[in-house]
């Protein structure tokens, strides 16, 4: 019988409480293992503590199993096992449960469960991929997350490829010799930190990287000064295209074999023979993407991360950790250095070096003004006195800062959308236009095309406005292919390339052209110092989010565009559709991202915003909310903000995994306490949602601990 190691009832299948309580009852003494079947036992240590892959939080502990003596060499902590899970026993008959995967986490020699444990049923294979300090990583990041740990742990493990297990392992090659300084002379702390590193110490810094090309180069050296001090190195990026330039500067310092790349667009294969060449220790660091935070590394001297204010560093899947955190624990508990770096700076990096925790690396301020382009704003209501410019929905600046970028080289042109129209609005009242089915977005798919709701798909080619019973749609935002058509009537002669979420462009050479680019899919310019100019549209889009980031996320979405353009010297120039007046604007103009987010993060710590303070929400359908409110022992300081109701989810597609059905309405709860309090938040809200689920109550709510989106 299948036993659970933790306290109490809750991990047991539901066949097995009646006979676990009754033994309990008569107050039974501990019994030697022994199987169902009566096979021979282990000699020592013959009972096997399993985590299952099960990620409910009720079942978070480990269960005990026997170790038959024919499994008793392949059978070793951190191994692949499949074991007989919700066994129990009826009418006398014993009976077994179903088959399910697991990770043997530890072999001792007797169980708490006074009853008959089950024989591990397979050791799936010899290779130990969960060792103790990943384990213990996965645990740290289940308890501040308030998730499973069985979750945490299909996040760090990849899936297993049988036969590159088969392959040898590599021999590790000797550490390369220790780089110089090189672009790191450029910040005034910069050869101290790599000195600290390369003397095997644990500097902490958050790098505020210089606009240019140069980044790279900088990240690749601190991860080879590690290396050549003989210790572990990690380096996560947003993106494989990020990871893929510093993959290629780490090549060309310390040659093959030493470091992999792990991004999920190597496929299952490549992937899991990289990853078990970091786990054998074959080689000792890795650049990648959101899942290589979890490598493991061994001797980590250094963890870092590359603008840590990109979404894609927040796993979709549960409990959504982020990897800057998860960087974060990892330096803590196995004392390794940290960089945070990035063109901008966020407001929870900022916290790091206002705590003490991190020291500020960055360049001087005439540094700064040799290197960054010039930044001019403008606003939309500025009057376009030229015909081209105002077919191309451009304020004059904007459009003579691309005429004369051209003449020099490319020009590129940021717009937050991609599509056509993807927003619509009353061309008479400019009220919002939606869908007469399931009020989602109205947008235009193309030129001429009828009207098509952005949430369900369904045409509306009768619309009518109801505010004002007009009939005519106008666009609120104009997307990349509708800006690039409207670019290529304004400049005829000058070839117009997009690039976005549907096909990236990865480079595009140094001549005159237009490049029509969302933000984030800005491809490189090859051959040449950057782009001539930029062109930055539609800022109110990004301003005016109702959004707690949203200022913050407007410049970092523009300094890594303006990153991109020839230094002011050289004739770079950049032009910003915003507001001059608004604080992100001024911090591009200034080319400040710090001081910008140190104002950000006292305004934050006066409201009792995060970071400043820690925030947790719990979100479901309404019964489901209050009644975990009603349920849970919060800490004394927190606060509890609502619960509120949510817009409805958007019809006509499938339920999101953890999210609501489409059409469905959720509220959600917002949970506050002060910085400290996170942890005791975390395990109130995780044994309150576990008690629920146990007890089977049908409605349950989603807790997520430090949400990316809390308006």
């Amino acid at each position: 019988m299948v036993s659970s190691a933790g306290k109490g009832d809750a991990g047991a299948g539901a066949e097995q409480l009646p006979l676990i309580r009754a033994a309990r009852g008569r107050a039974a003494p501990r019994a030697r293992p022994r199987t169902w079947r009566g096979a021979p036992l282990a000699e020592r240590l013959p009972v096997a503590r399993v985590l299952v892959d099960k990620g409910q939080l009720h079942l978070d502990r480990y269960f005990d199993y026997a170790v038959p003596a024919a499994m008793d060499d392949r059978a070793r902590p951190g191994v692949r096992v499949r074991v007989r899970f919700g066994a129990g026993e009826r009418g006398g008959r014993r009976e077994g449960g179903r088959l399910i995967n697991g990770f043997l986490v530890e072999r001792v020699a007797e169980s708490d469960f006074p009853g008959v444990l089950a024989p591990i049923a397979q050791v799936l294979s010899t290779e130990q991929v969960l060792g103790p300090g990943l384990l213990r990583l996965c645990r740290s990041v289940a308890d501040r997350y308030a998730g499973s740990l069985a979750d945490v742990v299909q996040l760090a493990v990849p899936p297993r490829v049988a036969r590159v297990e088969e392959e040898p392992a590599a021999a590790p090659l000797p550490p390369p010799a220790a780089p110089g300084p090189g672009g790191w002379h450029r910040y005034p702390e910069g050869p101290a930190f790599l000195h600290a590193l390369a003397a095997g110490g644990t500097p902490r810094a958050v790098w505020s990287a210089l606009p240019g090309p140069g980044w790279p180069e900088e990240l690749a050296r601190a991860l080879a000064t590690a290396l050549a001090a003989g210790r572990g190195a990690l380096a996560v990026l947003p993106d494989g295209r990020a990871a893929a330039r510093v993959d290629a500067a780490l090549t060309a310092l310390t040659g093959p074999g030493r470091h992999v790349l792990l991004t999920a667009e190597s496929g299952p294969e490549i992937r899991y023979r990289r990853w078990l060449a970091v786990s054998r220790g074959a080689v000792r660091a890795v650049i990648g993407t959101r899942a290589a935070m979890f490598a493991p590394v061994r001797e980590l001297g250094l963890a870092a991360v590359w603008d840590d204010g990109d979404s894609s560093h927040r796993d979709d899947h549960a409990p959504q950790p982020h990897a800057r955190d998860v960087l974060l624990l990892r330096a803590a508990q196995e004392r390794a250095a940290f960089l945070c770096g990035g063109h901008a700076c966020t407001a929870e990096a900022a916290q790091l070096v206002e705590a003490g925790w991190a020291r500020p690396l960055a360049a001087a301020r005439e540094t700064v003004r040799a290197v960054a382009p010039r930044v001019r704003t403008v606003t939309e209501t500025d009057e376009s006195r030229d015909e081209a410019a105002r077919a191309a929905r451009l304020p004059t600046l904007a459009w003579q800062a691309i005429r004369d970028g051209l003449a020099l080289g490319p020009v590129l042109v940021q717009v937050p959308r991609r599509g056509y129209v993807p927003r619509l609005a009353c061309e008479d009242c400019r009220s919002p236009a939606r869908c007469a089915r399931c009020g989602g977005p109205l947008a235009a798919p193309g030129p001429g095309g009828t009207p098509e709701c952005g949430w369900c798909g369904e045409a509306a080619p009768q619309w009518h406005c109801p505010v004002c019973g007009g009939l005519r749609l106008r666009a609120r935002v104009v997307g990349a292919r509708r800006t690039a058509e409207e670019l290529g009537r304004a400049f005829p002669s000058v070839t117009v390339r997009t690039s976005g979420r549907d096909q990236i462009l990865a480079g595009v050479p140094d001549r005159p052209l237009l490049v029509v680019s969302t933000p984030g899919a800005e491809p490189l310019v090859t051959g040449g110092p950057g782009y001539a100019a930029a062109v930055l549209l539609d800022g109110w889009a990004l301003l005016g989010r109702p959004d707690l980031r949203a200022g913050e996320e407007a410049l970092r979405r523009w300094l890594n565009a303006a990153a991109l353009v020839r230094p002011a010297p050289d004739g770079g120039r950049v032009v910003v559709l915003a507001e001059p007046a608004e604080r992100a604007v001024q911090a591009l103009v200034r080319w400040d991202p710090a001081g910008y987010v140190v104002r950000e993060l006292a305004d934050r710590a006066a409201l009792g915003l995060p970071p400043a303070h820690r925030m947790a929400s719990v979100a479901g359908p309404e019964e489901a909310v209050r009644a975990l409110l009603g349920t849970v022992a919060l800490p004394r300081d927190a606060v509890v903000l609502g619960p509120v109701a949510l817009p409805p989810a958007p019809g006509g597609t499938a339920r999101r995994p953890g999210g609501p059905a489409p059409g469905e309405v959720w509220h959600r709860a917002l949970i506050r306490v002060p910085l400290g309090g996170g942890a005791p938040l975390a395990a109130a809200l995780k044994s309150a949602q576990a008690t629920r689920l146990a007890h089977g109550d049908p409605a349950t709510a989603r807790v997520r601990i430090d949400p990316a989106d809390i308006g």
